[in-house]
């Protein structure tokens, strides 16, 4: 599955719901704030599943 740039995605097997910044060496680069700071890594492709649609930042 293809992610675009600002779209909301979690692991398959579960985690925060991350936002995706960007795409480097065929891996997915995400971004998220874990309550204390904003963390960043990048994962497989097939290890994402699109987010519940909401964006991180409408939840305040």
């Amino acid at each position: 599955m293809v992610f675009v740039v600002s779209e909301e995605v979690t692991m398959k097997d579960g985690g925060p719901r991350m936002i995706v910044t960007g795409y480097s060496s065929g891996m997915v680069e995400c971004r998220w704030y874990d309550g204390f700071g904003v963390k960043r890594e990048a994962f497989h492709e097939n290890e994402l599943v699109p987010g519940d649609g909401r964006r991180i930042w409408e939840e305040a």
